[in-house]
């Protein structure tokens, strides 16, 4: 999973600066899959600060081009990476589409809105990587449309070893702006945490089903 040192850092400050990224070791959150955590993550809340989304924005679309080239088309995951791919289709001057996380009930039961041709390159758009299963159903729709699907850009991944052998199983190549790693390191540098609350991240990290169980 590639990313530029420098920028993640500034990514990682922004997120914790404007409550995207919220950090309680001692009072965990819990996630819809039962699961403790000490990281709450909303990358939604990036849209609603401009200097943020400008930067953000930008950082795709360099990643982008540096990693997979210009591809044809741009695709958002529902619905985190709707706006986020919509953005950075607006500032390459490329076609975008969304894919949803199940096919429509009713109508065409289309998975993917919007119009994608079969032979086109596509580099989609994601906003977290968790374990990677549902972003990696979006890739599968549109391999099964007859897209080259270049790889999948995300503004942050909380780094599980599941989400990385998800991503090499499916031959799907992962870029992130930001990661778990640099969020702890910038939080630890603007002293939003302490050297206790270390431990206790890390142990989330390695091992987050069981955490504080």
């Amino acid at each position: 999973m590639k990313t530029n040192d420098e920028s993640a850092l500034k990514i990682a400050e922004f997120l914790l600066q404007i409550k995207a990224i919220k950090l309680q070791p001692n009072k965990p959150f819990t996630w819809a899959s039962g699961w403790k955590s000490p990281i709450y993550c909303d990358n939604r809340v990036t849209l609603s600060y401009p200097k943020v989304r400008t930067f953000i924005r930008q950082q795709f679309v360099e990643g982008i081009m540096d990693t997979f080239g210009k591809p044809d088309v741009i695709a958002g995951v529902a619905t985190g990476g709707i706006a986020q791919g919509a953005l950075v289709a607006q500032e390459m001057g490329l076609p975008f589409v969304y894919i949803r996380s199940e096919a429509k009930k009713h109508g065409l039961t289309n998975m993917i809105e919007g119009v994608v041709e079969k032979g086109q390159s596509v580099v989609v758009i994601e906003d977290l990587i968790s374990t990677g299963g549902s972003s990696l159903k979006a890739v599968d729709a549109l391999r099964e449309a007859g897209c080259d699907v270049k790889g999948m850009a995300a503004i942050f991944t909380y780094g599980f070893k599941t989400a990385t052998d998800n991503f090499k199983k499916s031959k799907c190549k992962l870029i992130t702006l930001s990661n778990y790693e640099t969020l702890i390191k910038k939080a630890l540098q603007t002293e939003y945490i302490t050297d206790k609350d270390l431990k206790s991240l890390q142990e989330w990290r390695e091992n987050p089903s069981e955490w504080k169980k």
